[in-house]
């Protein structure tokens, strides 16, 4: 898919249309496009790219397609706009299924006449750019409930492209590692390893059914990021690794109804199958809401607060210790 892309890239101008769910690489598939144009000598101008969803009202016009000073209430001085910055450039409009149907018409415009009127002026604004536009959103659907313009969508259509999330990518993991590692290293200065068993033990984690990847390579990104972070020495170690895994278990299990992920990852797939269905709830239930404490005593206060006021509890923290240690956990292990 990356290689018709590319191959549609440097043979043709129409706009492009990036659809996909959030986190799959919607922007830097964009940006890759506008560095592989840029060194056949395709584009002189700049990379502009606008998350539509960041924009409301008057103030999406402008930031579009620019004013002149006098406009409205705080224009003291001329604006461009994004659409002015992109001429001879790419123009990346992200979740542009967020845009009204006002800047959608001006839009749609500015693609096939190459013009467009900044708010206020009496004169329009010619600006030449290719487009790319990308969405995690049905446009199709969108415009069966009027949300989104058929024809701007007809325009978008000619080249589609659906970027699948991290899930249903899986040999894309390990090289996007090794790129987030260098990422770091760039960011912070400090560079990070893996040991090789905590290497092994995250990438079997990561390529499993296990692992949901619910924002894609945000999730992903994240991940190394947290690791590195907390890495002794700048070696991520085994310990490390498991705190990880156990972590993404217990944010994915938040968010959906797959309760058994994270116990499965502290008990161990033979010791969960021994507990009952009614077990298995309240543990899931307990261990979710220690995950929001810093502290042993906060979440054992925040579980037993009927009691205390009842002083039918002696100890909070005590009494969660307790519990957990039914399970063969304690509350590193959750952590």
């Amino acid at each position: 898919m990356i290689d018709r892309i590319e191959q549609v890239a440097i043979r043709s101008r129409a706009p492009l249309l990036l659809t996909g769910p959030t986190g799959a690489g919607k922007s830097q598939l964009a940006k890759r496009i506008y560095e592989l144009k840029k060194t056949r000598r395709q584009v002189e101008g700049a990379f502009v790219e606008v998350n539509c969803a960041t924009l409301r009202g008057d103030s999406a016009m402008s930031a579009l397609f620019g004013h002149v000073k006098g406009a409205f209430m705080g224009a003291v001085a001329d604006r461009a706009g994004q659409l002015k910055s992109a001429y001879n450039g790419i123009l990346f409009l992200d979740e542009i299924g967020e845009l009204g149907r006002d800047e959608q018409a001006m839009i749609l415009r500015a693609i096939e006449e190459k013009r467009f009127l900044p708010v206020g002026a009496d004169k329009e604004t010619a600006s030449d750019f290719q487009l790319i536009a990308g969405t995690n959103r049905d446009l199709s659907a969108d415009v069966g409930t009027g949300k989104f313009r058929e024809d701007l969508l007809a325009r978008l259509n000619l080249w589609t492209f659906s970027l699948p999330g991290l899930k249903d990518r899986r040999e894309d993991i390990e090289p996007n590692i090794e790129f987030e590692m260098k990422r770091h290293a760039e960011r912070e200065g400090a560079h990070v390893t893996f040991n090789r068993e905590a290497r092994a033990r995250y990438l079997a984690f990561a390529a499993s059914p296990e692992s949901e990847w619910r924002a894609s390579f945000r999730d992903l990104g994240a991940s190394i990021t947290r690791m590195a972070t907390l890495a002794p020495g700048g070696r991520i170690n085994e310990d490390v690794a498991a705190e990880e895994i156990t972590r993404l278990l217990r944010t994915w299990s938040r968010g959906g109804d797959d309760s058994d992920a994270a116990l499965k990852s502290l008990l161990g797939e033979e010791r969960l199958a021994e507990l009952d269905l009614f077990d298995r709830l309240q543990l899931a239930q307990v261990i979710r809401l220690c995950g929001a404490h810093s502290t042993l005593s906060a979440a054992g206060r925040s579980l037993f607060a009927a009691s205390r006021t009842q002083k039918t509890s002696a100890n909070d923290a005590d009494r969660l210790r307790k519990y957990l240690v039914r399970f063969g956990l304690d509350w590193n292990a959750i952590l």
